[in-house]
Formats: structure tokens, C-alpha cells, sequence
């Protein structure tokens, strides 16, 4: 059967950019995840393929070789060692038909062929799990405060039966079908600190796939998107609100509760303050991530006219009208 093909997966095209790769899968894991679509075994299968897809694809060095060797791309290391040493296993192997095991990433191919040979199992060096992502949209307010998720994870891990070898006395393995690796779902609660922004990459240390063969777990990364906000609008770590200031205080003067994430404050409005003019709360905007720090809100003057004016107050501003051109 034809390999998988990676580009074709994910939707792009082969010399699609890191860039287009990432907003692709980005789409697809939010479209197809379990959260989204409960008990729905199909979309489960394919984000199950697109996680694959995009392990290899936002790698640099690793489709640099599915490129060249396709779905086999985790043994380019050993197809080169294999023909530059001539080795009698590579050939017997090459005569009857070579075999590799796709799910199977950490084992030497000299491995498989000596057990293989010999009637013995292969020996797995340990090896590092690989790295989870995970897509989370939240407000402006969580990002704010910081706030938690429970987050359902998809991977596969080394099979307890084989041993994560594919073999169990030289056969295939019944529990996982020769492939070393069972599928698994793991809920986990995470923290996701204040001072996120859009793109933010959030990194829970020994969350991601298990290690083979005695190795440590993967990280998962938390890929933060936030929501925009129906008040306040985030550059950076400042935001930016319009605040709206009736007219008699903007030509009187006066003090006007101004909203911040974190309730109203107290802003004093000078006489004849202009439409427009931008107030600076300091340290009333965002928290900086890994500090203490944070930013600043600007409050920009908007004046609100008056509306459903009585007959006194139409009088009081011709006076006033009046007063003004004379």
C-alpha cells in the first residue's frame, strides 16, 4: 500500500513554509479534536494523523528525510549506514524483502535483522518521548488573571505487552500488530500563567508522549490564542479603550469611573478636556509574562452629547451659543 503522504494531510503544498504549516495544522487540530467531535471515531483518526503529520513536517531536519524517503524516513540514518558498509545482513535482508516497523523510530535496523536472524529480540536504546501540542483559546480576562484548562490528550506509547519491541518470541505482537506503540488518552489539568499572548507557546515539562525503552516523556506546548476583547484592545502588553465622558464634564471638569480587567478606577477629568485626548493609567494594562511588571492602559475621550434635551436646556444653550459668538 502506498505511504502516507504528510503535505497531502495537512492540506498544503510541498514546499509550503514553516508558517503555512503551522496555521494549517492549527486549523485542522482545533476542526477534528476529541473535545469538538465526542465519540466520533473517524475525526479521532484524523487528528491522529494530523498530529503525525505535523511531528515530521515542523521539524526542519526530519522532512528534510520524509522528503527523500517518505513514510521510512526515521531509518534514513541506517539505509546510508547500511550501503555505505556493504553489511551480509543488509543484502540477506535487501534478497527477501526489507521490513520496517513505521511506528518504530528508536531500534536499529542491524538490531531487527540480528533478532530477526538469530530468532531473538531486538534491544531498544532508551529514547526521549516527542513533544505535544496543543491548541487553547481563552479571553483577555483569563489572560489577565492567568487561568487553568483540562486538556485531553492523544499519543501512542510503548507497548506493556512487547515491550515496545513489536515482537513478542519472534512473532508480531497481538496487542499493538507488530507496531510497538497502542494509542492513548491522557486528561491533565494545566496552568496557563497570566501575561499570554496570541501565539504564546506554554511549556508543561514531562506532559508529552512517553519515552521508549526507559526514556523520559516529551513536553507538551500550550499553543495560547486569545480572544478579542468587546472594550479594550492589546498591543502588546498596553491596552487601548475608549471612555466615554458626558459633555458637561468634559467642559466642567469632574472625576469618571474608567474600567480596567481589574474593576473601575478613578480618572480626574480637567476642564475643557478635548474629544480624543488619551489619558495613561500606568501599570493598569497587561501583566508582562515572567515578571512582576505590566503595562499601561490608555484611555482615549470620547464626549458624549446630550440627547432628549428639555426646553430649559435648549434655552441654556442658546444662551450659551449666544454668549460664544458674541
Amino acid at each position: 500500500m502506498p505511504g502516507k503522504d504528510y503535505y497531502q494531510i495537512l492540506g498544503v503544498n510541498r514546499s509550503a513554509s514553516e508558517r503555512e504549516i503551522k496555521q494549517a495544522y492549527r486549523k485542522l487540530a482545533r476542526q477534528y479534536h476529541p473535545d469538538v467531535n465526542p465519540g466520533d471515531k473517524s475525526a479521532e483518526a484524523k487528528f491522529k494523523e494530523i498530529n503525525e503529520a505535523y511531528e515530521v513536517l515542523s521539524d526542519k531536519e526530519k522532512r528534510r528525510k520524509y522528503d527523500q524517503f517518505g513514510e521510512q524516513w526515521q531509518h534514513a540514518d541506517e539505509f546510508a549506514r547500511a550501503g555505505g558498509q556493504q553489511s551480509p545482513f543488509w543484502e540477506f535482508r535487501q534478497g527477501g524483502g526489507t521490513r520496517f516497523h513505521a511506528a518504530d523510530d528508536t531500534g536499529s535496523i542491524f538490531d531487527e535483522l540480528l533478532g530477526d536472524f538469530m530468532g531473538g529480540a531486538r534491544r531498544r536504546r532508551p529514547r526521549r518521548g516527542q513533544d505535544l501540542e496543543y491548541p487553547v483559546e481563552i479571553t483577555l480576562e483569563e489572560a489577565y488573571h492567568g487561568t487553568a484548562r483540562t486538556v485531553s490528550l492523544q499519543f501512542k506509547e510503548p507497548c506493556s505487552a512487547c515491550r515496545g519491541s513489536g515482537r513478542i518470541q519472534n512473532m508480531p505482537c497481538s496487542v499493538c500488530q507488530g507496531t510497538g506503540v497502542v494509542p492513548r488518552i491522557k486528561r491533565l489539568e494545566v496552568r496557563i500563567p497570566a501575561g499570554v499572548d496570541n501565539g504564546s507557546r506554554v511549556r508543561i515539562a514531562g506532559q508529552g508522549a512517553p519515552g521508549y525503552g526507559g526514556g523520559t516523556s516529551g513536553d507538551l506546548y500550550l499553543l495560547v490564542s486569545v480572544k478579542a476583547h468587546e472594550l479594550f484592545e492589546r498591543k502588546g502588553d498596553d491596552l487601548y479603550a475608549e471612555v466615554g465622558v458626558p459633555l458637561t464634564v468634559a467642559v466642567l471638569g469632574g472625576e469618571l469611573q474608567v474600567p480596567t480587567l481589574n474593576g473601575k478606577l478613578a480618572l480626574k477629568i480637567p476642564p475643557e478636556t478635548q474629544n480624543g485626548r488619551i489619558f495613561r493609567l500606568k501599570g493598569q494594562g497587561m501583566p508582562h509574562s515572567g515578571n512582576m511588571s505590566r503595562g499601561d492602559l490608555f484611555a482615549k475621550v470620547k464626549v458624549v452629547l446630550p440627547t432628549k434635551l428639555s426646553s430649559k436646556e435648549k434655552e441654556l444653550f442658546t444662551q450659551l451659543s449666544q454668549l460664544r459668538s458674541g
